[in-house]
């Protein structure tokens, strides 16, 4: 995807043919350009980034929405690897934040060590890092790996996982203490008491993890960013925002909160009718319910009307009422559907952005062999295929066709960047309405200061 806070940064240029209806959109964002790249500069003083954040997005033709925003990316992997500059220049903005006068980072990744594809994106997130002038070492929560443990990755590279050691109020490993702490863990099964009350910073912040962060808070942050970006280039801000409902009342298990969640799903098609009748789109609208905690595809399900969720099955509500490490489902967001008429190959594609700090690094198409045009695509059937990019473009072709290639994607790297911008306001409002300390603090600190 495309990146610049300046005109003289290089800019990939997209090679990767594609096809799909020409935007109107594409056209008002580049003809806006000059007064989006100033805005967005603006932006990055007023906000705290965060470290690193992955897009999910969907173009439909007429629409062009964020679906999902991830806190901790757990796909690097997948970037084309021919752009390692573009990323290793943003880490050094991102480090520079944290860690201005050090040079040591201590990743923390996911408990997976069977996912082996999984861990080669902890490795790529170590090489970008330390092409960037870091020394990074692995530390893993994992209570088995009690000495430095080599995985071999599918890619022919090796990953070494070493225990944490805590000091007082520092993680370390043997002979490496760190500046910082990087986390590319969700915190799914909440946040372990190793982590709480340390004097290194945190990043992302612990309570970014999904044991208290909600994707509603996100999109109604997002509502207003898009809101005020829409009124810089003069459109609906519609185009660029799906609508949401949240339903806070269910469990899938015991089949309660039915009518909740029929309710909001027919009061999100509604306010779909009235815009597709409004720009007469010929489309059937549907909506995408899933738990409003969570990642990696679990506990989603589409609804083409309110009956759709009425009787749910055993396995439609087995599917729905756990998602990852175990979380009960309890709250779902409603979101619009949005429509994907990308295609890799032929098959049903949707593009992934990737930033770090206020860059966007690059981006890969998440394609599903097994899914429809309406379907959530991160799920099983799914494979990635990297961008590919051609060096020899600057900036987008402001007076070439819109949906060229860099003009398609300079479009995707700036609704991506609203929703980065979108995550820093919700991590800020959401700091204000929790007790930080009882997510960041142990339990006899907390005490201590009461």
């Amino acid at each position: 995807m495309l990146e610049y806070c300046d005109l003289h940064i290089m800019v990939p240029h997209l090679t990767t043919s594609l096809t799909g209806p020409l935007l109107d959109l594409e056209k008002k964002i580049l003809g806006a350009m000059p007064e989006i790249e100033r805005w967005f500069r603006n932006q990055w003083l007023e906000n705290t980034l965060p470290f690193y954040t992955s897009v999910d997005l969907r173009n439909s033709g007429f629409k062009l929405a964020p679906v999902d925003t991830n806190l901790f990316p757990g796909g690097f992997n997948n970037l084309n690897p021919d752009f390692l500059p573009l990323c290793v220049h943003a880490a050094m903005s991102a480090v520079q934040k944290i860690c201005p006068d050090k040079q040591r980072i201590l990743l923390i990744p996911e408990n997976h060590t069977r996912n082996l594809f999984y861990l080669t994106n902890v490795a790529a997130i170590q090489k970008i890092l330390v092409s960037a002038g870091m020394e990074v070492r692995v530390g893993s929560l994992l209570p088995e790996i009690t000495a430095p443990t080599t995985l071999d990755l599918p890619n022919g590279e090796k990953l070494v996982l070493e225990p944490i050691i805590r000091n007082g109020n520092r993680l370390t490993l043997t002979g490496f203490d760190p500046c910082a702490i990087l986390l590319n863990n969700d915190l799914s099964a909440g946040v372990p008491a190793l982590l709480r009350g340390l004097e290194q910073q945190v990043v992302p912040p612990l309570y970014a993890g999904w044991t208290t962060r909600r994707k509603t808070l996100h999109f109604h942050a997002y509502d207003r960013v898009a809101e005020d970006f829409a009124k810089i280039i003069g459109i609906d801000p519609w185009f660029i925002n799906p609508i949401f409902s949240q339903c806070g009342k269910v469990n899938f298990s015991a089949q309660e909160g039915e009518e909740c969640l029929a309710a909001n799903v027919e009061a999100v098609l509604n306010e779909m009718r009235i815009k597709y009748q409004e720009y007469g789109i010929k489309e059937k609208p549907f909506v995408i319910v899933k738990a409003d905690a969570g990642t990696y595809g679990m506990g989603v399900l589409t609804a083409r009307s309110a009956d759709d969720v009425r009787g749910l099955n055993r396995k439609e509500r087995n599917k729905m009422a756990v998602v990852k490490e175990g979380l009960e489902v309890s709250e779902v967001i409603i979101q619009e559907g949005v429509y994907t008429f990308e295609n890799v190959n032929g098959n049903v594609a949707e593009p992934v952005i990737y930033m770090m700090d206020q860059f966007v690094v690059g981006g890969f198409y998440r394609v599903n062999t097994d899914r429809g045009i309406d379907e959530n695509l991160n799920s099983r059937g799914m494979s990635f295929v990297p961008l590919a990019f051609e060096t020899d473009c600057h900036t987008p072709d402001c007076a070439g066709a819109p949906d060229a290639p860099p003009n398609r994607f300079y479009t995707y790297g700036v609704v991506a960047r609203l929703a980065m911008l979108a995550a820093a306001k919700e991590l800020e409002k959401l700091s204000e309405m929790i007790d930080v300390d009882a997510i960041v603090l142990p339990p006899e600190a907390r005490a201590a200061a009461d």
